[in-house]
């Protein structure tokens, strides 16, 4: 299933941005994601110059197609970057009908965002 997804690495570092939950960020071009919860708002985007001790951040993300039944992939995949980067990762879900369905932005720490996909790159490769 991997290696029918289309996998894309983004540059630079990424950051998330915190907003009060009466305070919905703006919405940019180079956000790649917004979340909430009961008290703030949360926006995934490019590390500002002025970023202070925000924690950093690599993304990749992977698009599949449409017939594809990609249901556990995120835990398979999530327990298996655990395993092998020692460390956890997030991921955000999102939908794109027009080009096939389900996508998912992956985010590590940026130390080991290349371990990371090369673990993924492995993967695609025992499977092809």
């Amino acid at each position: 299933m991997i290696t029918l997804a289309d996998l894309t690495v983004h540059d630079g570092v990424w950051c998330f941005e915190e907003f009060p939950a009466d305070r919905p960020p703006a919405l940019t071009a180079d956000t790649l994601a917004v979340v909430r919860d009961s008290e703030s708002w949360s926006r995934l985007v490019p590390l500002p110059q002025e970023s202070g001790d925000a924690e950093r951040f690599g993304i990749f993300s992977f698009h599949f197609p449409a017939d594809l039944d990609n249901s556990g992939f995120v835990g398979w995949l999530a327990g298996h970057l655990k395993a092998e980067l020692g460390t956890g990762v997030f991921v955000v879900c999102g939908s794109n009908r027009a080009r096939g369905g389900i996508y998912d932005y992956w985010g590590c720490p940026v130390d080991l965002l290349e371990e990371a996909v090369a673990v993924v790159q492995t993967l695609r490769l025992a499977q092809d």
